[in-house]
């Protein structure tokens, strides 16, 4: 089983201990122990979940042959205060050559022109660590992902925290950056176009949740959500769509949970509105129903016109409202 990442700080000739345990390069002893013996648990033999006898293999070479030794090597005082060095002098060099750099994840190109870069690193961070070692399949791409995080941290932290200096919008992001000590030539009416508006974190989360919605996977839509709204609570957009996916998969009590909650921070979101006239409908038991507790039917004295068909097009997000009649 190949092992070789060839990304972030890998590339420097460096192995990333960081990257593969999924913590941070500012990390304490003690916080580097608790998640060394959380990865311990789920990739030890004894305790492995995983049902494949590839992934327990897997699972057991990952262990041996990379958390192991990045423990060995964080855990000596010695040998940690060597390697912290060096990691700093990887910074530095990856600062004076940030030219030749390339960074293929779009969270390492962010964090590199963020404007609060210790906040957008620790979330990015622990959203990357959080799945690092949950599909092993997927682990070497999620650790090769972290390690450029850390390296792009460096750089920012090399440069004294600030941006990685202003050409470095022309190095990543492909923009032309004026040299500020020329004349101008255009007329002072002439205002240089506002950059692009970046994409927060949460609306990165919420994309990618509509995204899953729109595929009808539900699961995958409402854990992209949970992450939306642990960083920011409050976001109706969010809530309102919660609340769709819970009505689509009948659990009512969830879904009032969450449009009630959207409509108190916006009472005009549009989705949380139609959401909850859906909602109303089905706990009332729909226009037409008969019957009783006692069995007995209820013959009204002039029969309701026949309702409709739920939309099955346009009916809220993605249909919200459509599928078969029940």
């Amino acid at each position: 089983m190949s092992f070789l990442i060839e990304r972030g700080l890998f590339l420097l000739d460096f192995t990333d201990h960081h990257a593969i345990l999924g913590i941070s390069v500012d990390a304490e002893v003690k916080d580097i122990r608790k998640r060394y013996l959380k990865i311990a648990r789920r990739l030890h033999p004894d305790s492995c979940v995983s049902e494949s006898e590839e992934d327990r293999q897997r699972a057991s070479q990952f262990l041996s042959k990379l958390v192991n030794p990045a423990w060995e090597k964080l855990s000596q005082e010695k040998e940690r205060s060597e390697y912290i060095l060096l990691l700093k002098l990887k910074g530095q060099q990856a600062l004076q050559k940030r030219g030749s750099i390339e960074f293929l994840s779009n969270l390492a190109k962010q964090l590199l022109t963020s404007n609060n870069p210790d906040h957008f690193y620790q979330i990015s961070l622990k959203d990357l660590a959080n799945k690092q070692y949950d599909h092993l399949d997927q682990t070497i791409e999620l650790t090769a992902q972290i390690s450029e995080l850390n390296l792009a941290y460096l750089m920012r932290k090399e440069n004294g925290d600030s941006a990685v200096g202003e050409e470095r919008r022309s190095i990543y992001t492909g923009g032309n950056i004026p040299d500020s000590t020329q004349s101008p030539t255009k007329s002072p009416r002439s205002a240089a176009p506002e950059p692009p508006k970046r994409e927060s974190f949460t609306d990165q989360y919420y994309r990618r949740a509509e995204a899953f919605y729109g595929k009808g996977n539900f699961a995958q839509a409402i854990l992209e959500l949970r992450d939306a709204l642990k960083i920011e609570p409050n976001n109706s957009r969010c809530h309102s769509l919660l609340g769709m996916i819970h009505l689509r998969q009948n659990q009512l009590p969830m879904a009032k949970v969450h449009i009630n909650k959207a409509l108190q921070i916006d009472p005009r979101d549009e989705n949380a509105l139609k959401a909850k006239q859906k909602l109303e409908e089905l706990q009332g038991g729909g226009v037409g129903s008969t019957g009783s507790a006692n069995g007995t039917q209820k013959v009204p004295q002039k029969a309701p016109p026949k309702t409709s068909k739920p939309d099955d097009k346009g009916g809220g997000l993605f249909g919200l409202f459509g599928g078969k009649k029940k």
